[in-house]
């Protein structure tokens, strides 16, 4: 009797873990496949980010959903960072809280292309905050036409925003995390 419930046991555990191995590998080929999605349609918006994304060290692309009722609101989403060097991928998770007055569901996309090593590393190994509104030209300086459509978030990283009406002028932190899904990776 014991052996039979120490085979129950066993084939319990050997099939739930297995589940969840399916269930991680799912989410993970769901995100590259979201990823892809994104970048396509990024580079058709702005054929020059296909440039920009291919010479930085690495990117990270989200897919982030929102809600807004009243004086509050915030979104969740996921995405992924790929070093490109290497082709390392780090699966993450984003949350946004927001303030202020507004009513409303919004989808996008948002892709950050990293210049710098110590700019991907930092976000990738220390997990992000972004905060506040940011509205900037769409090209800087030495910069020419690699990165129109881009906004310049910190020293050694552009971000694009797209909306379901395409890519944004405006682009909107509000007080966003980025940060590693210990689940995936």
């Amino acid at each position: 009797m014991f052996k039979s419930l120490g085979l129950i046991a066993l084939l319990t555990l050997t099939i739930g873990s297995a589940c969840a191995v399916d269930s991680v590998d799912k989410q993970r080929s769901e995100i590259r496949s979201k990823t892809q999605t994104i970048l396509s349609e990024l580079y058709r918006a702005t054929p020059s980010a296909k440039a920009a994304v291919k010479s930085g060290v690495g990117y990270a692309v989200f897919s982030n959903k929102g809600m807004k009722i009243l004086v509050a609101g915030g979104g969740t989403g996921s995405g992924m960072a790929v070093h490109n060097g290497s082709k390392q991928e780090t699966f993450m998770k984003m949350l946004e809280v927001q303030a202020g007055l507004g009513m409303g569901i919004k989808s996008f996309r948002v892709i950050f292309v990293f210049e710098t090593e110590s700019a991907f590393n930092s976000f990738v190994n220390s997990g992000w905050t972004f905060s506040g509104q940011t509205t900037a030209a769409a090209k800087s300086g030495d910069k020419g036409m690699t990165y129109q459509g881009a906004v310049s978030v910190t020293p050694g990283v552009w971000m694009y925003q797209l909306t379901d009406k395409g890519l944004a002028l405006e682009m909107t932190g509000k007080g966003t995390k980025y940060y590693k899904n210990d689940e995936l990776n």
